[in-house]
């Protein structure tokens, strides 16, 4: 133990602290670089996707002709461009099945919901990568670091059992190196669980545009096979 107060400093206390509180204090400030590279990566994925969502909306709900739009998606064709990719889903699916000889207007409809279905749980499960261990790591990193800080105070006790008279310059420093864990493990849990809510929540956000987009696509290719079928029945 350290052999007086004015000898302790924050370093001080994690070198000389039990080999399994280091190996706690080690383990949280790892998880809590793994959770801020997290919060930094999702926050720019999720920025971009949101952006181009709104973007790609614009452009859609301007277009004219569906078929020029897709030429131009298949050429800038985005990883994180949501909206877009469900767009290429869907409407690809209506071309395909368009080809398809005798289908029904109805069929091909269920068929490019199909399709939009499958993409949006795609783009859901992007959108979410990286959560689970966010959560993970604002759940568990309190609770690590608790065990650090008993395991440390333990040993403290353990260790004033065999002096003579405690004292505060005998009691502080074992104390003092326990708490620090928990001190780690809430600096390692707060950005976490901070950020998880944040992201499950324009996570959702963007589900429900996706959603939303999916159904005015299919409303829109409904009204163009509707159309075609009427000037068919028209010109026979």
């Amino acid at each position: 133990m350290h052999s007086s107060l004015e000898q302790m400093t924050v370093w001080g206390l994690v070198s000389e602290a039990s080999v399994l509180v280091q190996a706690v204090m080690l383990s949280l400030v790892l998880a809590s670089l793994v959770s801020w590279y997290l919060i930094v990566r999702r926050s720019a994925v999720l920025r971009r996707s949101e952006c181009e969502a709104k973007v790609f909306l614009q452009r859609f709900r301007g277009s004219a002709e569906l078929a020029q739009l897709q030429r131009e998606c298949a050429v800038d064709a985005d990883q994180d461009a949501g909206v877009q990719q469900l767009f290429q889903a869907g409407y690809g699916e209506y071309l395909q099945l368009q080809r398809e000889p005798g289908i029904a207007a109805d069929a091909v409809i269920e068929g490019v919901e199909r399709s939009l279905l499958v993409a949006i749980a795609e783009q859901e499960e992007r959108l979410e990568k990286g959560l689970p261990l966010l959560a993970t790591v604002g759940s568990v990193s309190p609770y690590v670091g608790l065990f650090g800080t008993v395991w440390g105070i333990m040993n403290s006790f353990i260790g004033l059992s065999q002096v003579q008279q405690a004292t505060l310059s005998t009691v502080a420093p074992g104390i003092a190196e326990a708490l620090i864990a928990t001190a780690i493990g809430l600096f390692a849990a707060i950005p976490a669980v901070i950020a998880y809510n944040r992201f499950s929540a324009r996570v959702a956000g963007l589900g429900a545009r996706y959603y939303s987009f999916a159904n005015e696509l299919q409303g829109r290719l409904q009204r163009r096979l509707h159309s075609s079928a009427s000037r068919v029945a028209a010109a026979a």
